[in-house]
């Protein structure tokens, strides 16, 4: 398999979990009943990382949009490179530590972990375009 496949899918499973941390927030917040019967538009809880761990989820669902596409075209056209796995394996941490420090409200070490993440996505998208 290569490289940015599987880091690709790494990245898809890590980012398919971030949901769980703010959810159990939320039912232990709320109880089951109270979290199974939430209604669109209510918070996901009332603690301040729990809203910020949810916004740093949805940020990795909207890089992951853009990275699963580049990883999987380097992929399948044979432009990949030892630059192009690392960068795919740098875009897997990067995206964990910025859920992580956006989660514990950390501003700047965040804007730095997801530029680093675009950064990778550039040079997957650059491989591509070039052909590696």
């Amino acid at each position: 398999m290569a490289p940015e496949l599987f880091w690709m899918a790494a990245t898809a499973v890590m980012t398919g979990l971030l949901w769980v941390p703010y959810i159990l927030s939320f039912i232990g917040e709320r109880g089951l009943v109270g979290a199974l019967t939430r209604r669109k538009g209510d918070e996901v809880g009332a603690a301040d990382w729990a809203q910020r761990a949810q916004w740093a989820h949805r940020n990795a669902v909207e890089n992951l949009v853009v990275f699963a596409p580049l990883a999987l075209g380097v992929a399948l056209t044979g432009a990949g490179t030892a630059l192009t796995a690392l960068a795919a394996a740098a875009y897997f941490w990067l995206r964990l530590a910025h859920f992580v420090v956006y989660t514990a409200g950390i501003p700047v070490v965040r804007t730095l972990l997801f530029a680093g993440g675009v950064v990778c996505q550039l040079i997957l998208g650059i491989a591509l375009i070039t052909g590696g």
